[in-house]
């Protein structure tokens, strides 16, 4: 899944960064508001971590024009700001939660991780599609009760797949959930991928829609 980080100061925003690639996301970091408010809306997110103390634009603005803009993505602001009035603020403008600092990488990750659930409509930490099985806390997978063992790439894939479930998904739309944008992208790739994931779960799980995408199916 794919995060932008907005903070401006720089050794904590690479900090997130790090933590969360760690975790198997993929982060980005933008340090101002401008940046921050052009790069959600020209690009696809899975969800946005938010500082409100932002150079050129403060965050509660950017929270609100990216809302205004249909980003419908979840949002958790980060912020030193721990006042009562500042909370309720940030959820009325649009935030879907709100984490002071000084704060745990293992509880940042913890929030994202509830947040995407909710907004993929998956209650439970264990995402379950037919007989695979995504345990979001640990990233283990199996199907049908076995352990199935995936490279980063691949996991990231399936991750994203079955949190869509029954969604058709183009290649060009996975390519941009699963690198980061200075990586060299190839849709291709997205192919060899698919193909591997198939040979550990069998072939009839992932559904090629023609001309289209591939598709997991929930039943």
């Amino acid at each position: 899944m794919k995060v932008l980080v907005v903070e401006d100061e720089l050794a904590l925003g690479d900090q997130i960064v790090a933590g969360l690639e760690q975790s198997g996301w993929v982060a980005e970091l933008s340090s101002d508001g401008i940046d921050a408010l052009y790069r959600a809306t020209s690009e696809p997110w899975d969800a946005i971590v938010l500082d409100l103390g932002l150079p050129k634009l403060d965050g509660l603005t950017v929270l609100k024009s990216i809302r205004e803009e249909h980003v419908s993505c979840p949002v958790i602001i980060l912020s030193a700001r721990n006042e009562l009035t500042q909370r309720v603020e940030g959820l009325n403008a649009g935030a879907d939660d709100y984490l002071t600092k000084p704060f745990q990488m293992v509880e940042l990750i913890a929030r994202l991780r509830a947040q995407l659930r909710r907004s993929t409509g998956n209650a439970s930490p264990v995402i379950q599609v037919g007989g695979l099985s995504l345990d979001t806390r640990s990233s283990k997978v199996t199907h049908n009760g076995e352990d199935i063992s995936l490279t980063a790439l691949e996991f990231k894939v399936l991750s994203y797949m079955m949190h869509n479930a029954d969604k058709v998904i183009s290649r060009t739309e996975l390519v941009e959930h699963i690198y980061k944008q200075d990586f060299d992208r190839d849709s291709n790739t997205i192919e060899v991928f698919i193909g591997r994931i198939r040979r550990k779960i069998g072939g009839d799980v992932i559904k090629t829609v023609r001309g289209l995408g591939y598709r997991i199916n929930a039943d």
